[in-house]
């Protein structure tokens, strides 16, 4: 009978630590979650704050600065081949 009640002690203790690592888990997720929210909502700021780098040049200095790209790639393709 002494052997029950040390079990059924043993198995309190146990499921009341189990409780309280699931209970402080639980937390643990709600403020990552939080956490995560916050940092999505500051990504979204910075990414409208953002510019691409072409959306200030205008069409004619984008297409001029792709021939200059495409020429200077010709000329290492030539000096890599030559």
């Amino acid at each position: 009978m002494e052997s029950n009640n040390v079990q059924r002690d043993t198995f309190y203790k146990l499921l009341s630590q189990v409780k309280d690592r699931v209970s402080g888990l639980n937390k643990e997720i709600k403020e990552l979650k939080r956490e995560n929210l916050k940092l999505k909502s500051d990504l979204e700021k910075i990414q409208k704050e953002q510019n691409d780098i072409f959306s200030d040049i205008s069409e004619s200095d984008r297409i001029a600065m792709k021939h200059q790209v495409k020429s200077l790639i010709e000329k290492i393709e030539n000096h890599v081949e030559g």
